[in-house]
């Protein structure tokens, strides 16, 4: 079979493993790959009448290109954040302008129709989309067409529906770890209250366990509104019982004040998205006002996704890629490869649909406290959320 792969949305470590070990096994089957670079852009993109459309955008894999790529981060054929079901007029390419695409005075356009014509044009036999809800969503828009497509669940958020794991959930909180205690220098060395903000837009697991493995004093997710006068009472309070006179709390970029929204800024992407980001310098400058102490503010930010993955990013990126091979060999069309109660397993792939997976409050946050409460850990999942 000809199997095509593309990476869509935020690059995350382990991206490059799993093309390679997808690469490598399916090249020794008899199988062929190639890869579509900059995400749902590409095929998009393409114009089947121009070959060097083509060669712009699709990139034949071999063990000889793909050798070394897990040797680093990131991702070997890019991103994009594309929705070829809902693009702006004037974002379609110059070509289908040309072809009349565009009829009247329509704001957003489906290119789907193309989208299958190019696939059938290079003899695409299976598409494997990797990407988290809004890339493998419409992936399932592609399978309702009757395209065979595999998904496979990535974001740092670990926030897919249909799967209790998603590739680079593991190296974003080994990171985040390491910098959270890298701060404690600056912050422990000044006496103040620090304020670090991580990613995380609809599901806050990224603090949660962060805060839980870096032993910070609070943690304010994206689940639960948090009051601001309240918080800082906490954090007085922690900061007074140190015997290095400072506090921490971890605050997700998705958080927001009671009766508030969440901070965000920018146009909305193609999934009706705006860029996330600032809620920790609000909270920090209305610490500052409530407290009168000295706040360090920090945004983790890309340094979550950046660097080579973990171990377990690894070896889940690599047998996802086994599941897939394994998937194709039976004919299972139609599937997102995931992880359900530490087995490695397939759903249906409209699964990412039907909702979003956050973290269960009752019965792993303390809302009360702002802090984990992750005490009791007999029978539950191995990332206590």
């Amino acid at each position: 079979m000809r199997i095509g792969i593309l990476t869509g949305g935020g690059d995350v470590p382990g991206l490059n493993t799993y093309i390679k070990v997808l690469v490598y096994r399916a090249i020794e089957e008899g199988h062929e790959v190639v890869g579509f670079r900059r995400g749902w852009m590409s095929l998009v993109s393409i114009d089947k009448s121009d070959p060097d459309s083509v060669d712009q955008y699709m990139l034949p894999l071999d063990k000889e290109n793909t050798r070394t790529i897990d040797r680093t981060g990131g991702t070997f054929l890019h991103t994009s954040r594309t929705n070829p079901a809902k693009l702006e007029a004037n974002e379609i390419p110059e070509f289908l302008r040309m072809n009349d695409f565009i009829e009247g005075d329509q704001i957003t356009l489906d290119l789907t129709s193309h989208v299958l014509e190019v696939l059938e044009h290079l003899g695409i036999d299976i598409l494997v989309p990797i990407g988290g809800d809004d890339t493998l969503s419409y992936s399932a828009r592609l399978f309702e067409e009757n395209f065979p497509v595999i998904a496979i669940p990535k974001t740092m958020d670990n926030d897919v529906f249909g799967t209790d794991y998603t590739i680079g959930f593991s190296t974003a909180v080994t990171r985040s770890v390491d910098f959270v205690q890298q701060l404690r220098t600056t912050i422990g060395s000044h006496e103040r209250l620090g304020v670090i903000e991580l990613f995380g837009r609809n599901s806050g697991a990224t603090c949660l366990v962060t805060a839980h493995l870096a032993g910070v004093d609070r943690a304010i997710i994206s689940e639960v509104p948090f009051d601001v006068e309240k918080l800082a009472g906490l954090l007085v309070a922690d900061k007074r019982a140190n015997p290095s006179n400072y506090a921490i709390v971890l605050i997700s970029e998705g958080a927001r004040f009671l009766g508030g929204e969440i901070v965000e800024s920018g146009q909305e992407d193609a999934f009706g998205h705006k860029k996330l980001g600032g809620i920790g310098e609000v909270t920090t400058k209305a610490l500052k006002e409530l407290t009168g102490l000295t706040t360090l503010y920090q945004r983790l930010a890309y340094l979550m996704r950046s660097g080579v993955p973990d171990a377990l990013d690894i070896m889940v990126a690599s047998n996802f890629a086994h599941m897939t091979l394994n998937l194709i060999n039976r004919g299972e069309f139609g599937r997102m490869v995931a992880l359900h109660e530490g087995k490695y397993t397939h759903v249906p792939a409209n699964t990412v649909m039907q909702g979003i997976r956050q973290v269960n409050v009752d019965e792993f946050y303390d809302v009360e406290n702002y802090r984990p409460k992750l005490s009791i850990v007999e029978g539950k999942p191995m990332f206590l959320y």
